[in-house]
């Protein structure tokens, strides 16, 4: 087991209602204005925003909104977030929505307040933000974890670069999550949810160290909780218990609770980013589902131990013993199968994204020839390319 920093300060406020103290959680913070961010139409046709924004005049709180923000949120509309919140000297800012708008939020955070530094220099990791302005978020998906990571990811259009970087100043003052406000969410996005919840555990559980026994039950419970939630959210999205697992899965899967001990390397989440950065359509979730199993085949040969204990204990494969590498495949093949039964993807021709592009995202996948992916294999330019043509 590595040696490991594990500080998660985010309040989480969960269960039916909560969204309606969020007015009396700010002003016992102290925050006297604040920037409400946001995503599509959603948020209003539910009512939620209504309801927020009556929680804070009733508490005495100014707000300014900003609404807008796309899957993959992107640079121009952080800046214009930031712009805002330093002309109407905004103290706090609320995301409501799903990981896409708390990114948003705290790429904001970050820029308004370090006035003197481009704020793409955090994500090429060329300045560090020393300070953020406070931030929380009422969740409506669950999905990214970013309700209580210290992650954020932001695409810049020019150039099609998506990129993320941890920083303790991304953990949210409080998260409130009500499982009832994803009962809306489509199948489809559900399903993408679904996947990225797992996918950051995942990651985390299939790196090469060893010696993690308890991070190692962490994570396959949570893994076991999630397909049968998954599942039954599938089939009934008004499931309380099975839209709750999700939502707290959510979290727990992305604040590093399940990796603890472990190196996190996400190498998949890397090689998707290049494809929903240079094709906006794709929603994450399903980028990683396209890929996932076609980069677990390309590398589990160099640990087919633990993609077999994975098998076993998450997917019931049973253990060949004689022939391990079959087991390891058998369960790779049981998560393709499960998103499948979810409408996912399992390819990325099902995405519409041809093979012209591979070459490109490949090199920016590499940074342009500055780094490889590590991890139970090391990934180069070519194996990325490989891995792109075995998921077409």
């Amino acid at each position: 087991m590595n040696n490991f920093d594990y500080c998660v300060p985010t309040r989480v406020i969960f269960g039916k209602g909560t969204q309606l103290e969020v007015g009396k959680i700010i002003r016992e913070c102290g925050f006297k204005k604040v920037l409400v961010h946001f995503g599509g139409g959603s948020v209003k046709r539910s009512g939620l925003l209504d309801q927020v924004l009556k929680a804070l005049f009733d508490e005495g709180i100014e707000y300014v909104q900003l609404g807008g923000v796309q899957a993959n949120p992107t640079l121009s509309m952080a800046k214009a977030g930031i712009e805002l919140c330093r002309r109407e000297g905004v103290d706090f800012i609320l995301a409501v929505g799903g990981g896409s708008v708390i990114d948003s939020a705290k790429c904001i955070a970050d820029g308004t307040v370090n006035p003197d530094v481009d704020v793409w220099k955090f994500f090429e990791k060329t300045a560090v933000p020393e300070k953020a302005l406070p931030h929380g978020n009422i969740l409506t998906l669950s999905a990214a974890g970013s309700e209580t990571s210290q992650s954020c990811v932001i695409t810049n259009e020019d150039g099609g670069l998506k990129r993320g970087f941890n920083s303790r100043t991304h953990r949210p003052l409080f998260a409130i999550c009500n499982p009832e406000l994803t009962y809306t969410v489509s199948k489809y996005q559900t399903g993408c949810g679904t996947v990225d919840i797992m996918m950051h555990t995942l990651e985390r559980y299939l790196s090469p160290t060893k010696g993690t026994p308890l991070t190692d039950r962490i994570a396959e419970g949570l893994l076991k909780s999630v397909l049968e939630a998954g599942r039954i959210a599938d089939r009934n999205p008004e499931d309380y218990e099975a839209r709750a697992t999700l939502m707290w899965a959510s979290s727990l899967s992305h604040n590093d609770l399940t990796g603890l001990g472990r190196e996190v390397l996400m190498q998949v989440h890397q090689m998707e980013h290049e494809v929903s950065g240079m094709y906006p359509r794709v929603a994450h979730g399903a980028g990683l589902s396209a890929l996932f199993c076609s980069w677990a085949r390309y590398v589990c040969e160099c640990d087919v131990d633990r993609f077999a204990q994975l098998a076993v204990r998450v997917f019931n494969v049973d253990m060949d013993f004689e022939n391990p590498l079959k087991t390891a495949l058998a369960g790779i093949q049981a998560m393709e199968d499960f998103c499948r039964s979810l409408g996912m993807p399992v390819s990325l021709s099902e995405l519409d994204v041809t093979d012209e592009k591979f070459e490109e995202m490949a090199e920016k996948c590499t940074f342009f020839g500055k780094r490889t992916l590590t991890g139970i294999r090391e990934l180069g330019k070519e194996d990325i390319v490989n891995i792109y043509r075995m998921a077409l």
